[in-house]
């Protein structure tokens, strides 16, 4: 029979073989956010997940540790981030605006748009445009991103900007509807499908992926927003027929 003493040197050696996973997951998020957000500030909000995470385990829920873990240090991290309100409401208009681009242009060709398309529908320099898209990344945080609820074991989505229920993505991840968002997927221009493919399904980081593609990161931040961007148009432009 194991003494007190031995129980707490596991659950601490349990505790201990998570926090790797809390700079990785902080990472993962940070490098979709604005620069001025601190990745120290998510790594100790990730802390205080695992921390809550090993208060609140319940083996007799038959579910892994270090899948209850990962998802409490997710949910602190994006818990902090709200408290903090790093989204102004002026870089959720410009989304919106250029969401709206993408979407009329969708319609209009049939078909995803092109970054210079966009750029001409907003009267903007194809540069400007890139440039917004940087300062836009963040915004769609967690859009892609499922997560297994601790108590019904459906999966759900973490969404920050508006309640995920609400929105077109959200809801294509649910049951029968993954099918429109793999469509979807497909008919992403080249380059947005294959920053899409290496992040969410290889898990790549974008640096990474920058690596791999011969741009800088803050290109596949770009990139990266784009895709989210005609995903959305696209996927609302279905829902709505």
């Amino acid at each position: 029979m194991r003494s007190a003493a031995q129980e707490q040197d596991e659950q601490e050696q349990m505790m201990l073989e998570q926090m790797p996973a809390v700079r990785w997951i902080a990472r993962r998020i940070h490098e979709r956010l604005p620069q001025h957000v601190d990745l120290e500030d998510l790594v100790s909000a990730g802390t205080l997940g695992l921390i809550d995470a090993f208060r609140k385990f319940d083996p007799a829920k038959q579910v892994q540790f270090r899948s209850y873990a990962q998802f409490r240090i997710r949910g602190a991290i994006l818990d902090s981030l709200r408290t903090l309100d790093w989204s102004p409401r002026d870089l959720r208009r410009k989304g919106r605006a250029v969401e709206e681009a993408v979407r009329k242009l969708t319609a209009q060709f049939g078909r995803a748009p092109q970054e210079p398309e966009v750029a001409r529908e907003m009267g903007l320099d194809l540069e400007d445009y890139q440039q917004l898209l940087g300062e836009l990344k963040g915004l769609e945080i967690g859009t892609l991103h499922m997560e297994r609820g601790e108590d019904s074991g459906e999966e759900d989505l973490a969404y920050i900007p508006n309640p995920p229920e609400e929105d077109p993505l959200f809801r294509c991840l649910r049951g029968e509807m993954r099918g429109r968002l793999a469509a979807a997927i497909d008919a992403l221009p080249e380059r947005e499908r294959l920053v899409v493919t290496l992040y969410y399904y290889e898990e790549m980081t974008m640096k990474e992926i920058g690596l791999a593609m011969g741009v800088v990161e803050s290109r596949v931040s770009q990139i990266h927003f784009s895709a989210v961007v005609h995903l959305r148009a696209r996927l609302r432009e279905r829902s709505a027929k």
